[in-house]
């Protein structure tokens, strides 16, 4: 019996397991959203701006580990998804997305709406397609969800003519998927992991950095298996945060850029580092040629283009991270490495974070320390990017496995709000805290429709300084602090709450705080908290540009000043 291709879609998708996808409807897609109603184990989610459903099908894929799924009409529909597949692609999340074509007489002509999706997908996808016949698209739709899924995730697109919807084909599923050049390596050589076995045996001061491979691998047990074996101490990636527990003594917190000083002083004296799963992103290493200059390196990881790429392994394990880990940690000795915890201990000493600085202002620092104590770090976090991102990473506690997503690799603002939607979504049990910047929030402010559209019991508690806050940071302490077009007059985001039918409050004073976040989470649906937070902090310890990571400027009003920096203005 022969079906519509629209129809094939659908029946593909419920033999993928997919209960969700995030969509706005359009004339190319049009007979696709007709067949929508006849599948009601499709739960659609209409988005207000297709760039919401590209990042929501992005976090529901990151807090389920499935595949995220979203569609898109054509032209400006498909193009308004391309910054949520390319987060998606630099952040390896598994996703498909499915956009609309113009009819195939008319592909090539400039017709209405048309865009070359694929060709502009092109470098942002594991792979795309453009399904010029109906009976190719079951092959095609499981290739998809095998390509994103398999290795090293990422997402797929598949391009879909409008006249194609309506032209049938028999409907028959593939069983197994073979595709010739795609064979992800899973199983590390058995040579290398006795390399990096004696390479961390022989170490005096091993350190471990996780990176999102642990997540997406769900190497939990076996990184801390490590860890505790070999004494190692572990610090993460701003995409690892959460792999490993944060009240646990081995944790040092986040690297790079804005990492704390003790992670970055102890990646800075190692001599051997066991990377796994990450990439070396440049936010992470600071000045490449000074990284780590006392470490050999092992690098595990599943995509063999990423080891080496930036910084030379040692010895480079291609595979994945739980199988590696499984075949390593029975080769490594138990060790005690005294003297080296000793000198981190110091460290953490000598440069602690302080959460709480106390006085009369309304720090953010505080807001987050204090979303934690109300948490007790089993939410699911959800950043945007900027100050507020960092804050989260230096002064929330994740103690929870996959409990912050977050935009890393293309920094997106705006990914906030729709990607704590999709997570909510994908883990309706779980609490959603959505952490956002007051000029990140209103790039994607229109999904505020969906949590009451879909009764999606998020919280959002925006950290309002009325600015841009990373580019004042930067022009702060390098451009001499001419604050060009960084000061935002804000809205009132509480009124706009209201205006959606949220609930909201405005804080602006210390004591305010808790009371707040209690009332938040006493709301049985969702709420936004607009903090109104010291408009010139900065977020420190920062590693200047150029510098290595154990360059980094601690106290503003000391060592950046020394360092011939202009001092901060003092409220």
């Amino acid at each position: 019996m022969k079906i519509r291709g629209a129809q094939i879609v659908c029946e593909s998708l419920l033999k993928e397991g997919v209960d969700t996808i995030f969509g706005f409807p359009g004339g190319a897609v049009i007979r696709l959203y007709d067949t929508l109603p006849s599948y009601p184990q499709l739960r659609h989610i209409l988005v207000r701006h297709e760039q919401g459903a590209a990042h929501a099908a992005d976090g529901y894929a990151r807090a389920t580990g499935k595949v995220g799924v979203c569609f898109a009409t054509s032209g400006p529909g498909a193009t308004n998804l391309v910054t949520g597949i390319a987060n998606a692609y630099m952040d390896s999340v598994p996703m498909v997305a499915i956009t609309g074509q113009v009819a195939r007489p008319f592909i090539g002509k400039d017709a209405f709406q048309e865009a070359d999706i694929t060709g502009i997908t092109l470098p942002i996808t594991k792979h795309n397609y453009l399904v010029m016949r109906a009976e190719d698209l079951a092959e095609v739709m499981a290739e998809a969800f095998y390509i994103a899924q398999t290795g090293h995730p990422g997402p797929v697109l598949v391009d879909i003519p409008r006249d194609v919807f309506d032209e049938e084909a028999n409907f028959h599923y593939p069983d197994k998927i073979e595709l010739p050049g795609f064979k992800p390596t899973l199983q590390g050589h058995p040579a290398q992991i006795k390399k990096a076995a004696q390479l961390i045996n022989e170490a005096q001061r091993p350190l471990i950095i996780a990176g999102r491979g642990v997540i997406v691998s769900q190497a939990y047990a076996e990184l801390r298996e490590l860890a505790e074996k070999a004494q190692m101490p572990v610090v993460n990636t701003l995409l690892g945060l959460s792999s490993f527990p944060h009240n646990h003594i081995l944790h040092l917190g986040m690297l790079g850029m804005h990492g704390t000083a003790y992670a970055n002083l102890a990646v800075s004296h190692a001599d051997v580092i066991v990377a796994i799963g990450m990439r070396f992103d440049d936010r992470a290493t600071g000045r490449v040629s000074g990284f780590a200059p006392q470490a050999r390196i092992v690098h595990i990881d599943i995509d063999p283009a990423e080891i080496s790429k930036n910084v030379p392994a040692t010895v480079p394990i291609v595979g994945d991270v739980k199988n590696v880990l499984q075949s390593l940690n029975p080769l490594v000795e138990a060790k005690a490495h005294s003297e080296w915890l000793r000198q981190i201990e110091e460290w953490r000493r000598q440069y602690p974070l302080d959460s709480d600085p106390g006085g009369e202002h309304l720090l953010p620092q505080y807001v987050i320390s204090q979303i934690w104590e109300a948490t007790k770090g089993e939410a699911i976090i959800v950043t945007g990017v900027g100050q507020h991102q960092m804050w989260t990473a230096l002064h929330y506690r994740f103690h929870k496995p996959n409990s912050l997503i977050s935009s890393g690799g293309l920094g997106t603002m705006g990914f906030e709000l729709p990607a704590a939607i999709g997570a909510k979504v994908g883990c309706p049990q779980e609490a959603v805290w959505a952490i956002c910047g007051d000029g990140g929030f209103q790039m994607t402010i229109q999904e505020l429709a969906i949590l009451t559209q879909e009764k999606l019991d998020v919280k959002m508690a925006i950290m309002n300084n009325s600015f841009l806050g990373m580019v004042r940071q930067w022009q702060e302490l390098f451009y001499g602090k001419r604050y060009v077009a960084t000061p935002l007059s804000g809205p009132d985001f509480v009124a706009i709450a209201h205006a959606y039918g949220i609930e909201g409050c405005k804080v602006t004073r210390r004591e305010e705080v808790v009371p707040a976040i209690q009332q938040a989470k006493d709301c049985p649906g969702p709420f936004l908290i607009d903090f109104h937070v010291e408009p010139e902090e900065c977020v420190f310890p920062m590693v200047p540009p150029g510098a290595t990571l154990a360059e980094f400027i601690k106290e503003p009003k000391r060592e950046a000043v020394a360092r011939g920096w202009p001092r901060r203005s003092t409220p």
